[in-house]
């Protein structure tokens, strides 16, 4: 790669890691392509996103040294992967899948029946993101500590740049994995025929998944949905919380609940970035990008760009989610995201059930999560429950 570049800005900078979307919100406004050495070329701009994002010959998937089943993969293997990948969260498989979703979210709720004030990340979204992502997969609840801890630890070697932890956090993965598999393939047809179960049986180009392969979707499943997931409750949460309004008619229109949860997540993205490398020299926004170097798109700016949508800052629960990045779009759109969506709704539901009101801590503010993540690091909440 080797470009040498002068910075437009520096990503983890206090001024920027202190409101990463109105740092955002600003870039996209003043330098909608900017370059900065921890991440190479940012596109803030909705269309600039949308560009790359349908045209894979020129924005290469092939991001990383290491094997990532199927989001880092170019056609046409990213379509052999992707169709098997797929059915897996198909809508008659979320279907199975919801109550005991249902169950473990309306679970957590009661265990904060003795509270008044709580952290809603660490009491409620991450031990839900953790025990939902064991129970879609068929790992049993003695991995629940481990993997948030492995979460914990992977998020703080990215923000380190620490390749070295990186490498050692994805290797204690793969054992993770590989453990599984083999106690999977011991009891053979007569043990649990889970999700992990099921991919230690899939073929690839008329060939059995290898390890490597099934560890990589896992690991893709399992960083994408624990982070994102966790994120995306507390933005959601501290939204309602601040807007008692929304709040109500949620309470009295759960049918309203899954435009709500998108739009307040194209408001607050859960998810800062994905990664592309270019394959030849391409013109975006004035800016002249050589073949080989690294471009990361923000989801943030895009999704709260006005050229795209109208008065972005505003919550609108009818409003036209065509545009919403949420998910991604092209080729490479989410695959979990039905079981995003379904986990959501769920989980909103439940706390919105379990609860008469949800409010914001006055003397305790949230703290804001930073680089890699989005959303808040702690959000204290109050409830009160129906006596």
């Amino acid at each position: 790669m080797g470009h040498s570049h002068p910075q437009d800005w520096d990503p983890k900078s206090t001024a920027v890691l202190r409101d990463q979307r109105t740092a955002f919100d600003e870039m996209r406004e003043r330098c909608p392509v900017a370059y900065s050495d921890l991440l190479g070329w940012s596109l803030f701009r909705h269309e600039d996103v949308m560009r790359v994002l349908h045209d894979p010959d020129t924005f290469s998937s092939e991001v990383s040294c290491n094997l990532s089943v199927p989001n880092g993969m170019d056609p046409p293997n990213h379509g052999h992967y992707r169709r098997l990948i797929e059915p897996y969260f198909a809508p008659q498989a979320m279907e199975a899948f919801e109550p005991q979703c249902r169950g473990l979210a309306t679970e957590l709720v009661r265990s904060l029946h003795a509270r008044t004030e709580f952290d809603l990340i660490s009491d409620f979204a991450h031990p839900f993101a953790v025990r939902v992502q064991c129970a879609f997969l068929g790992w049993p609840a003695s991995m629940h500590e481990p993997l948030r801890l492995w979460a914990q630890k992977n998020q703080a070697a990215i923000f380190a740049q620490d390749r070295s932890a990186m490498a050692d956090i994805a290797h204690e993965f793969a054992g993770y994995v590989t453990g599984l598999l083999q106690a999977r393939r011991t009891a053979g047809v007569h043990g649990e025929q889970d999700v992990t179960a099921s991919l230690a049986c899939q073929q690839v180009k008329g060939r059995p998944l290898n390890d490597e392969e099934i560890v990589s979707a896992l690991r893709n499943w399992t960083v994408g949905e624990i982070g994102t997931i966790s994120a995306a409750l507390g933005v959601v949460a501290q939204f309602l919380a601040e807007q008692a309004d929304v709040q109500r008619q949620l309470r009295t229109q759960p049918a309203l609940l899954p435009n709500a949860i998108d739009e307040i997540l194209r408001l607050y993205g859960p998810l800062l970035s994905n990664r592309r490398v270019t394959t030849r020299r391409v013109q975006i926004g004035g800016r002249t990008i050589e073949a080989g170097e690294r471009i990361s798109l923000n989801w943030v700016a895009a999704n709260r760009d006005g050229r795209a949508f109208t008065v972005p800052q505003l919550f609108r629960s009818n409003r036209d989610a065509s545009s919403n990045l949420l998910y991604g779009a092209g080729i490479h759109v989410c695959p979990g995201a039905p079981l995003a969506r379904m986990e959501l709704r769920v989980a909103v539901q439940a706390l919105l059930e379990g609860t008469t009101g949800i409010d914001l801590v006055a003397q305790h503010p949230p703290t804001h999560a930073v680089f890699p993540a989005s959303g808040f690091a702690t959000l204290p909440l109050h409830i009160t429950f129906a006596r």
